[in-house]
């Protein structure tokens, strides 16, 4: 808490705004009055309203409203003049009716102020129609965390002006800049912000080898942690870090780096920190494939508590040691040895009755397991998950983490991922489990008759899975049933379906999908890139965000209507409008104006 609290203090950088975000997650009541006088000052600060926000709810949670006062920050400075009318800043808007109806997305036609002005100027920091003149403009904006300097087009004027403007947010957008010239990226490896040296790692792949050779001995870990995870930091800089002095950087580089050279993996394995030992012999890493310790380092990884657990699957299962392990107290490590592919039948029995429901699904995903037994663990995990009773407030850790995957275990059973069924698909076609049916239809080779059945699934975890290994093989009307099916809330698993865009369909199909009753597919439309401007009109007049959002940066968008999108209701709407290549300039020159700029 008291390092959280003193990084409040930094300058504006990512530092500020994840440091306030820990205080308020931190359910220590001694979090208000021992820092009141840091939550003061912050909470008045008027560089970032994000930080102000985290801050304010720390000191409301935990009993210190009276700190807050008055609104935070100082107030705005009045604009100028009466309120400037959107609805006019272009010479089509002769169109727009000056009694046009108000709906749940937008506001009224005589009111076309942005509602979420922060966000419109957001969108237009990154419009590529943005005339160079206002990108300039746009270099005093201080609230939109220095996203104009990440637009690709930026000159080198422009960017030795915002390196001359010295604003810390403005430099790390610069430092996030994959265009950016490798001279300017070797100033910004001098410059006292830790945060704007750290985003420069972010394109370690085409950095100058001396940006990288100076940024490695940077004297704040943070920027040698990101180095250490940077999969382009070459092989003998990254190297360096196994000896660094921050045991952070050194557990960072085992969980990243798998496929260090022996020498490199023997070292962190040995490492004098536990949290360096852990993270270089764990259960999980961040790339694969996962490394394989030495064999003559296993009995002291399986010794040690920290590394038992990444070191089971390795192990020789002699008598001894396949007792004791059976035998742990840490769940973790019975079920990692659930896992083992050496484990005898009637270890695996035991297995499939212990107390933690982890370990049981992981008997419930091995090959060899007798159905009947996978029977009992499925319904098992469903009954015992029901009916746990949540941890009183006086739980320790231990019990509350234990209680937490334990309400897990339905869900996993649901998502397992088997490799071993997708090699094989066709007899898990049927199964009565999800997970192995959706793991079935990840299978590259499956006969036609197959595919249909698991496009047909009543799962739609299985029919995305299926639709995403063979979209060739999905026909229009099948296509059409799954778009028209899925809702992103419904299953937290499938909110990668939105994002993928895996099946097409033709122009008219489209165009049908502008007036279907079904918000997804009303959503769709917009992929149509000669959609009418009538029915992009209405798409743009839709009670449903995602479908405004979809339609706001659309090539036949009206112009009225893009406008009055500017002024939307939802941020996310109201940003993608402001992005439109599509906005009139006059119209981009009074959201300046509005601004102040």
């Amino acid at each position: 808490m008291d390092e959280a609290a003193a990084r409040l203090g930094h300058r504006p950088s990512p530092e500020r705004r994840s440091a306030a975000s820990r205080l308020r997650r931190l359910a220590d009541p001694a979090a208000g009055p021992l820092r009141m006088e840091t939550h003061q000052r912050k909470v008045r600060d008027a560089r970032t309203g994000e930080t102000r926000c985290q801050t304010a709810v720390v000191l409301g949670t935990r009993g210190h409203r009276p700190a807050l006062g008055p609104a935070p920050g100082p107030r705005p400075a009045p604009l100028s003049g009466p309120p400037r009318r959107l609805d006019r800043c272009g010479p089509e808007s002769g169109g727009i009716g000056s009694k046009s109806a108000w709906h749940p997305g937008r506001m009224d036609a005589d009111a076309l102020t942005p509602v979420h002005l922060d966000a419109v100027m957001d969108g237009l920091a990154m419009n590529s129609a943005l005339p160079k003149s206002m990108i300039r403009r746009l270099f005093a904006w201080q609230r939109s965390h220095g996203k104009v300097a990440r637009r690709p087009d930026l000159t080198e004027d422009m960017i030795a002006e915002i390196m001359a403007i010295d604003d810390p947010w403005l430099l790390h957008g610069l430092a996030l800049n994959d265009r950016l010239p490798g001279r300017f990226r070797i100033r910004l490896a001098a410059h006292r912000d830790s945060g704007v040296r750290s985003a420069l790692v972010g394109h370690a792949a085409t950095a100058p080898r001396e940006l990288l050779e100076r940024l490695i001995d940077d004297p704040d870990s943070q920027v040698r942690e990101r180095l250490a995870q940077g999969r382009h930091t070459p092989p003998d800089l990254r190297a360096r870090l196994a000896a660094d002095s921050d045991p952070g950087v050194r557990a960072a580089l085992a969980k990243h780096w798998t496929q260090a050279p022996e020498e490199i993996r023997r070292t962190l394995l040995t490492d004098p920190e536990a949290e360096v030992r852990a993270a270089a012999c764990s259960t999980y890493f961040a790339r694969l494939p996962h490394p394989v310790p030495p064999a003559d380092l296993l009995p002291a990884l399986l010794s040690d508590p920290v590394t038992r657990a990444g070191a089971v699957i390795h192990a020789v299962l002699d008598t001894d040691t396949l007792q004791r392990l059976a035998d742990d107290p840490d769940s973790d490590v019975r079920a990692e040895l659930a896992r083992h592919p050496g484990l005898p039948p009637a270890v695996r029995a035991v297995l499939a009755v212990d107390p933690a429901l982890s370990v049981r699904v992981k008997v419930f995903a091995r090959p060899d397991t007798p159905e009947h037994m996978r029977a009992r663990i499925h319904a098992s995990v469903h009954e015992l998950a029901g009916s746990m009773a949540d941890p009183g407030p006086g739980a320790d850790d231990e019990t509350v983490l234990r209680w937490h995957q334990d309400s897990f275990a339905p869900a996993e059973l649901r998502t397992l991922r088997l490799p071993w069924v997708t090699a094989d698909p066709l007899p898990h076609i049927d199964s009565p489990y999800v997970a192995f049916r959706a793991s079935a239809a990840a299978g590259s080779a499956l006969p036609a008759d197959a595919v249909a059945r698991l496009l047909a699934d009543e799962e739609e975890i299985v029919r995305l899975t299926m639709a995403h290994t063979a979209p060739h093989l999905v026909d229009p009307e099948t296509a059409e049933s799954i778009e028209r099916g899925h809702h992103p809330r419904r299953d937290k698993f499938t909110f990668w379906w939105d994002r993928a865009e895996v099946l097409t369909f033709p122009p008219a199909t489209l165009n049908r999908f502008a007036t279907a009753p079904e918000p997804r597919l009303r959503s769709l439309a917009p992929r149509n890139p000669d959609l009418p401007p009538e029915l992009a009109e209405k798409l743009a007049s839709d009670p449903e965000w995602r479908v405004r959002h979809a339609i706001a940066a659309h090539r036949n968008l009206p112009r009225p209507s893009l406008r009055r999108l500017i002024a939307d209701s939802s941020e996310r709407v109201a940003e993608a409008a402001g992005a439109s290549p599509f906005l009139p300039v006059a119209c981009m020159e009074r959201l300046l104006a509005r601004a102040g700029l």
